[in-house]
Order: C-alpha cells, then sequence, then structure tokens
C-alpha cells in the first residue's frame, strides 16, 4: 500500500528538480540558440561594456637561503 505514494512521491520530485533545471536553463538556452543561428547576443547586448580590473603586481620572490657550514653538519 506504501509503494504507489513512494513512486508518486519519486516521480513528482523529479519532475518538479525537471522543471527547476529548464527554467534554469532559459537564459543560456537562447545564447545557444542565437549562437546557432549565426548572430552574436554580445554585439545585439549595447548595456555590456568591459570592466577594467586592477591586477596587483606578483610578489618579490624571497632570496636564495645559502646554508653556512654550521648549518651542513646539524644536518
Amino acid at each position: 500500500m506504501l509503494a504507489p505514494f513512494a513512486t508518486l512521491a519519486f516521480l513528482t520530485v523529479l519532475w518538479l528538480v525537471t522543471l527547476a533545471i529548464a527554467d534554469m536553463g532559459k537564459p543560456a538556452t537562447g545564447k545557444i540558440l542565437a549562437a546557432l543561428k549565426g548572430r552574436s547576443m554580445l554585439a545585439a547586448a549595447a548595456s555590456i561594456r568591459p570592466v577594467a580590473v586592477r591586477i596587483s603586481p606578483r610578489s618579490r620572490p624571497h632570496p636564495a637561503f645559502h646554508a653556512q657550514p654550521q648549518l651542513r653538519a646539524a644536518a
């Protein structure tokens, strides 16, 4: 008696997950269709502009550590 309700609950959850994934894919679907038709979504959207990003320089490397005779003997 419990099996039919469990199956129904499982199929309902599976259907809701499928709907949620399909809803998330709607913006990407337009881009994919435009690319397949040979149109660029970036060329049509004038509100998108490049953003300047400041990149910090790499930190200076540490000077090489040269082992002294006392340290060699300790090893």
